[in-house]
């Protein structure tokens, strides 16, 4: 057997790995070598700014009027409405004449203290007891949701009056 043959073989067999490699090869380079490059804009057509430097828009209400939306404070394990409480959704009341388009709700937190279950009704008596006052100050209830978290979201980790006391409420968002 002669080398002539042997060697054809070898150098037919590495020519035809190249050749099935050159073209993914040439290929990657050229997606990547593409990707990089950006044609120059044209003068007839303007270029729009980046995305993340295109302002959000303009918001409805001012950061007054969302200002003034305050949370009504309960006492320990109760759901009646104090007189501060009052004010505070009298105040959100006004706001919500004043911008009749809004939609809130209504969400009623509990301190840490009780089981899961009893601080999710309670909570629920109380976003209902804020719902009932601003419907009885002229606000009408389809533009009003409640919804109970319970102790899930307190306001204050803290463990002592001071965090409790902010914990238990009503707070009202906008929608």
């Amino acid at each position: 057997m002669s080398l002539k043959p042997r060697f054809a073989s070898v150098a037919l067999i590495g020519l035809a790995v190249v050749l099935a490699l050159a073209p993914g090869c040439s290929s990657r380079k050229k997606v990547s070598s593409a990707a990089q490059i950006e044609p120059p804009p044209t003068e007839s057509t303007p270029s729009a700014p980046p995305s993340e430097e295109k302002a959000p828009p303009p918001p409805t209400e001012t950061s007054n009027d969302r200002l003034s939306m305050e949370d009504a404070f309960f006492d320990f394990d109760d759901f009646s409405l104090r007189q501060d409480a009052k004010s505070a959704l009298e105040t959100d009341g006004k706001y919500l004449e004043k911008n009749s388009g809004a939609k809130v709700v209504i969400e009623g937190h509990c301190d840490e203290r009780g089981s899961v279950e009893y601080n999710l009704a309670l909570g629920e008596k109380r976003a209902h007891a804020a719902k009932d006052y601003l419907v009885s100050y002229g606000i009408p209830a389809t533009r009003l949701t409640t919804i109970s978290y319970g102790k899930e979201r307190p306001f204050d980790n803290g463990h002592d009056e001071g965090a409790w006391a902010k914990n238990r409420r009503a707070h009202v968002v906008s929608k």
